[in-house]
């Protein structure tokens, strides 16, 4: 992978200019092929599980819909999320001739040593906002808190490692790797940059109450920002799927843990305040680390 010749170094959201196919209509025009790719795969997801379920002679629902068990349910909710990698390559590959390189960092690689960082910062500040979160009434019981067993978590556990990191990872690289360069070949403004992509983010996961939306909007602005300033996705990687996977693997510890069809965007105004001044420590520490290592954030005319 090449990116044509500069004289500038090239940050992280002007990459889609430069990289492979240039050209600034590139990526938007691209976004809906994405768009309309995703969409198929998710159509072939849900058409495997249905075809899965009949194999099966599973009952419907009111829709007709098959239904499974709480754990398939997962694992076919993360599968039509995880889809858009494959959706993604096959959009940058085919409309632009890009490859993973220029949506994962400015190096053309994932750096792994620096992601390994971030995933110690993320699971350090994910345990503090546990611990603050602690504190907080629950204003109703979602589950019976009674232990599934060692054999359904073991097997749930299983599914989660597979999925939630694939799930996690797609989101970003869609929204902090694809939308935001999209944003970076039109605007070079950072609000222009990453206020779109930070509101597609949370209206992605559906309208819950005003605190879990404007938390998921902070959650995709810092991590956004974090992305252009360290000139990659390790740390919103890190901070996603260290959130994500002990969530779930939570949940599936309790019977009907995984059959609660709450998420983030319904989040009260207790955890919401909690979560933000979290997700902004986070901001701030790894920027810090960043500094400390010397993360590079801009490439030149090629990859190194």
């Amino acid at each position: 992978m090449t990116i044509t010749q500069s004289a500038e170094p090239v940050t992280y959201e002007r990459l889609a200019r430069v990289a492979g196919r240039p050209g600034r209509w590139r990526p938007i025009i691209g976004t809906f092929v994405l768009l309309g790719l995703y969409v198929v795969g998710v159509v072939l997801v849900f058409g495997q599980f249905e075809l899965m379920g009949a194999v099966l002679d599973l009952p419907k629902d009111a829709d007709g819909a098959r239904v499974f068990n709480d754990l398939t349910e997962t694992a076919l909710a993360l599968a039509s999320i995880a889809i858009g990698l494959p959706a993604l390559a096959l959009t940058m590959w085919w409309f632009q001739r890009r490859t993973w390189g220029s949506v994962t960092s400015v190096t053309g690689r994932l750096r792994l040593s620096w992601l390994g960082r971030c995933f110690v910062v993320a699971g350090l500040v994910f345990g503090l906002t546990m611990a603050a979160a602690a504190g907080i009434p629950e204003a109703d019981a979602t589950t019976d808190g009674s232990w599934v067993g060692w054999a359904p978590f073991a097997v749930g556990l299983v599914m989660l490692v597979c999925l939630v990191p694939l799930q996690a990872a797609a989101e970003e690289f869609i929204f902090r790797g694809w939308l935001l360069q999209a944003a970076g070949s039109l605007f070079r403004r950072p609000v222009l940059i990453l206020v779109p992509q930070a509101l597609l983010f949370a209206a992605g996961h559906g309208w819950g109450t005003v605190w879990g939306f404007v938390d998921l909007t902070v959650f995709g602005v810092v991590m956004g920002w974090l992305t252009l300033r360290t000139g990659g996705i390790e740390a919103a990687i890190a901070s996603h799927v260290t959130n994500n996977l002990v969530m779930f693997v939570m949940s599936s510890a309790y019977t009907g843990g995984l059959a609660v069809d709450e998420t983030a965007a319904d989040m009260p105004w207790q955890y919401a305040v909690v979560d933000m001044a979290c997700i902004v420590l986070f901001g701030v520490l790894i920027l810090r680390l960043a500094k400390r290592y010397e993360v590079k954030t801009a490439a030149r005319s090629s990859w190194g």
